[in-house]
């Protein structure tokens, strides 16, 4: 199977973990775009019913409304019992890097809502160590400068990502070079630097279940 044909495979499997008659955390991507149609069809066909989604991004949003499905503000529920989203990065701990679509900080919000984030993605997404894949910031703008000698100082190599303005109005630093041994620590250190918004390491809202493509089918792994 293709890279799609994997995203198409998982986002089928990921609608197994919604709860019938509750709403849904949405995330952000291709994968996602994979669930949100599964998730639609399954509505269809009357296999199961949502009462709404949170969604993490505009994007998502979109997608989630030409289905017909009810999206829903953050602030209008107290929890959520699943949020599902995709991973540019996942080791064997289940600690992600998110980000490449740029809507890390509301994907953030919307899994701290729920009980349980079930990462979907292909198997080439599995990682022993994260790092390899640029790590996104999504940053104030005036700090850019003084944040890329801060990651510099750590072996990084940030560069702003041309062009691209998150939902919030932050800009995004991508940075490369970096081996991420310790990701809660890490989170929580870059958390704090002044004129970070959210750094896309996902320690803290790590996921419980990921669900991997490959070319024997969905692998479940749990953390």
């Amino acid at each position: 199977m293709n890279q799609d044909q994997l995203k198409q495979l998982v986002g089928r499997a990921a609608v197994d973990y919604v709860t019938s008659g509750e709403v849904v955390g949405v995330g952000t991507g291709s994968t996602v775009d994979c669930f949100i149609d599964a998730l639609a069809a399954a509505i269809a066909e009357g296999r199961l019913t949502v009462a709404g989604a949170v969604s993490s991004s505009e994007r998502s949003t979109q997608r989630l409304q030409k289905h017909g499905i009810r999206v829903l503000d953050a602030a209008e529920v107290t929890g959520l019992t699943v949020y599902i989203d995709g991973a540019d990065e996942i080791d064997g701990q289940g600690h992600m890097v998110k980000g490449g679509g740029a809507a890390l900080t509301r994907e953030k919000i919307v899994a701290d809502l729920a009980d349980r984030f079930v990462c979907i993605a292909d198997a080439s997404k599995l990682v022993q160590t994260l790092g390899k894949f640029p790590l996104p910031v999504e940053i104030i703008p005036m700090a850019a400068a003084q944040l890329t000698r801060r990651f510099a100082t750590l072996g990084g190599t940030a560069t702003l990502r041309a062009g691209v303005v998150t939902d919030n109005g932050g800009h995004i630093l991508d940075v490369t070079g970096l081996s991420i041994t310790d990701p809660a620590a890490f989170e929580a250190e870059v958390n704090q630097w002044p004129g970070v918004v959210t750094v896309g390491v996902f320690a803290r809202n790590k996921a419980q279940v990921c669900l991997l493509g490959g070319a024997d089918g969905v692998q479940t792994l749990t953390f």
